[in-house]
């Protein structure tokens, strides 16, 4: 069994993770680290994630307490909470799958440079059908990217932090790379004014509002046609589901920057 402890398992993703990973067959809970002067802290884990039992497992604010029990860590906090999370993963040298979103361009450096010391997986988005959808749109961009306007539209809840969201901006990398360009040459955010759409970009729309579910679309839009490719989420299960087959993967990788196509063997 490989030892598992979950970052922020009271999150949205975290209580889905820690339902999921109790019932694998492959994963054995070890515990479960939330931030400093949450109600929560000290509590089971069982209860803090609403599984409706307890499983022995004390919620904690310091990792540093848990993190020799592990193999893997598991983590979709905040930012601010994943650096640590990051440093002390390279310190213990463990495995590390990370999910949470925000990071700058510079932090995002801080994964790759663990990644040369420890396994670690950086998905902005684990879920199996997001990343088949990337794979789609290598695809479309290869056959019609040169010739089409670009645009991804993406809408989050009210709660989400950062805009664009991760996801859109790993479909955006997708994209820019299969023009043979980094990203960002091509983004244009909040687009506003006047004049007409510069050729070769690719436009970024963020919507927030209400409970709305994760949902990104892309658009190639020609003359007198348009081709979308979509994914909406109902619920964040394939999410939670995707990051536990990845930890599953990783535990078993030697040191490196993995994907979840490598985790999903897609």
């Amino acid at each position: 069994m490989i030892r598992t402890i979950v970052i922020g398992p009271r999150g949205k993703m975290g209580r889905l993770i820690t339902q999921i990973a109790e019932n694998s067959e492959h994963l054995q809970l070890v515990g479960a680290v939330g931030p400093r002067g949450r109600k929560y802290i000290g509590q089971d884990l069982g209860q803090v994630a609403t599984l409706g039992r307890e499983l022995n497992i004390p919620v904690v604010d310091d990792l540093t307490t848990v993190i020799e029990d592990c193999d893997v860590i598991i983590d979709f906090s905040t930012k601010e909470m994943g650096l640590v999370v990051l440093q002390l993963a390279q310190d213990y040298q463990k495995a590390l799958v990370c999910g949470t979103t925000g990071f700058t361009s510079e932090e995002m450096a801080l994964f790759q440079q663990a990644s040369q010391t420890i396994p670690l997986l950086y998905a902005a988005n684990t879920s199996k059908l997001v990343n088949v959808m990337s794979q789609l749109l290598q695809l479309a961009t290869a056959m019609i990217g040169q010739e089409t306007d670009i645009e991804i539209l993406e809408m989050h809840d009210r709660w989400k932090k950062d805009a664009p969201s991760g996801t859109a901006k790993e479909l955006g990398e997708v994209i820019a790379h299969e023009l043979g360009k980094e990203l960002a040459e091509l983004a244009v955010y909040d687009r506003a004014g006047t004049g007409e759409r510069k050729p070769g970009t690719i436009g970024f729309h963020s919507v927030r509002m209400g409970d709305t579910p994760s949902s990104h679309t892309v658009l190639f839009g020609g003359l007198g046609e348009r081709l979308e490719l979509s994914h909406h989420a109902t619920d964040w299960r394939g999410f939670a589901q995707g990051a536990c087959d990845c930890a599953v993967f990783l535990a078993q990788q030697p040191p490196g920057y993995y994907g979840v196509a490598d985790g999903l063997k897609l």
